[in-house]
């Protein structure tokens, strides 16, 4: 499937009759991101570098729907989960649903948030994508609308119509198509329990320097008072891959100061010493428990925050020490050709 989009997405650069691109899922999903049974299969089967070319044609889509010279129109109508977030959230316009239901589950896997997430997610307010990268937090449509994660809220109801009037435009300038959408809008309401009502909470405890000390941060919370969310928020944390928090944490932080293309080369590195499997094989035993067995009871090498040296977190920030590994290569975009937009990102 990302074979298959890279190759329209190039070629519709090319055409002039293309105008917008809009991306939709087939079902009830958006898409729920890569399959990652399968991936760990074919890496134990062969070598981890057949990981390692299925993320370099990944991350190169993302980077492409990132900087990409017409507007993307995703319609979020269900799941929108891992890699089914890095196919939409790069571009322009996310329109979501009732029906959306968004997350980042990685660090339960013994993986990161990648697909460029250390990029958007370190761009949500306060200390939210912290929030969302490390517990794997679901978020429904208005959540997504007042994060930023989507840009638009359009019930499913409307979606036809909306898809209707984009392909009748005759534009690719963002004004006129946002207007278009904006005719289909609604603006939901949070929910009662909301977890964006807990900016304030989220912001106190994931600002915190380490991943240690956002628990501390979380656990002082409830001396205060008994909180089920703030109890289950450490609960999720503590059946984390230790290894994988620690290396979501840093790379988000590290996002924030860097552009998209950055962030992808960095997560690359990361993955591929994911892959590889030299640091820790928690991504393989994340697999094995969550997925393929379904035990739902992995056990982290590493087991405990403690364990997970500064040193250890290094070494997948590092250029990988193997012959043919190569850095990620971003194919080149020419800037007179990209709107405002798109070259912000950069």
């Amino acid at each position: 499937m990302i074979s298959r989009l890279l190759e329209l997405f190039l070629a519709y650069e090319e055409d002039p009759n293309v105008k917008l691109v809009i991306l939709k899922g087939k079902g009830r999903a958006f898409c729920a991101g890569g399959d990652v049974a399968a991936l760990v299969r074919d890496i134990r089967g062969d070598d981890w570098r057949a990981g390692a070319k299925f993320f370099l044609k990944e991350f190169t889509l993302n980077y492409l729907m990132a900087a990409y010279s017409k507007p993307q129109v995703s319609i979020l109508n269900g799941i929108v989960m891992g890699g089914g977030a890095g196919a939409s959230v790069h571009g322009r316009f996310r329109v979501a649903t009732e029906n959306s239901v968004f997350a980042m589950p990685e660090t339960a896997l013994g993986l990161f948030p990648d697909v460029g997430a250390s990029y958007f997610l370190s761009r949500l307010p306060g200390f939210f994508g912290e929030y969302v990268g490390l517990t794997g937090s679901r978020l429904d449509g208005a959540e997504m609308l007042a994060c930023g994660l989507a840009t638009h809220f359009v019930p499913s109801a409307k979606l036809a119509m909306l898809e209707a009037a984009l392909c009748i435009v005759d534009s690719s300038d963002p004004v006129i198509i946002s207007s278009i959408i904006d005719q289909y809008c609604e603006q939901p309401s949070l929910k009662e329990q909301s977890v964006y009502k807990r900016l304030d909470v989220i912001d106190r405890c994931f600002s915190q320097k380490t991943v240690e000390e956002i628990i501390s941060a979380l656990e002082r919370e409830l001396v205060h008072k008994m909180d089920v969310w703030i109890s289950t928020t450490i609960q999720t944390l503590k059946k984390a891959s230790p290894t994988s928090l620690k290396i979501s944490l840093r790379s988000i932080r590290e996002g924030r100061l860097q552009g998209v293309g950055q962030c992808l080369v960095r997560e690359y590195r990361m993955v591929c010493h994911v892959m590889r499997g030299e640091v820790s094989k928690d991504f393989f035993e994340g697999c094995r428990a969550i997925l393929l067995d379904k035990d739902k009871n992995p056990k982290w090498e590493p087991s405990k925050l403690e364990l997970v040296t500064d040193s250890r977190v290094d070494r997948y920030f590092s250029k990988m020490n193997t012959e043919e590994w190569e850095d990620l290569k971003l194919p080149t975009r020419s800037k007179h050709k990209l709107p405002l937009y798109a070259i912000a990102k950069l």
